[in-house]
């Protein structure tokens, strides 16, 4: 299966919104492991998440993932440049990323700080251009 740069941004909207939550709890960056590499199976075992596989394409694979933290999205990407244009995207509809060597996790700020924990990388913020207020509470907001 072949998906389109719009897939992607469909796809992204759509892990977005099913997951997105407010609220920041001020994570810290104390013990934050390198950062893990592999298949998706792999980083879902890391994180003790059986993955529920919803998109399983040549660029991405994507999964819902639950573990004690809390319910995330998994993402596994084939390229660089196909893991930052899905991330473009989805950052469009808010939400908070862990990213790493292409892969990301998407979740509610809890989740996504507790998953830093064990497999390491960075966390990037989405803008939420909607009409709601929690989407100023969200750094990097341009607009």
């Amino acid at each position: 299966m072949r998906m389109t740069r719009h897939g992607f941004a469909l796809v992204a909207g759509a892990a977005v919104l099913a997951l997105s939550g407010c609220g920041s709890d001020g994570g810290t960056d104390d013990k934050v492991p390198a950062t893990a590499t592999g298949s998706l199976e792999h980083l879902a075992a890391e994180v003790k998440c059986k993955p529920d596989i919803q998109t399983d394409a040549d660029e991405i694979r994507q999964a819902i993932c639950k573990n004690a933290d809390g319910k995330f999205i998994l993402a596994t990407f084939a390229t660089d440049r196909g893991q930052r244009e899905w991330l473009n995207g989805a950052k469009d509809y808010g939400g908070h990323y862990l990213v790493g060597a292409k892969w990301v996790a998407v979740g509610e700020t809890k989740v996504v700080t507790a998953l830093r924990g064990r497999l390491g990388g960075t966390v990037e913020e989405g803008t939420d251009h909607g009409g709601s207020d929690h989407g100023a509470t969200h750094s990097g907001h341009d607009g």
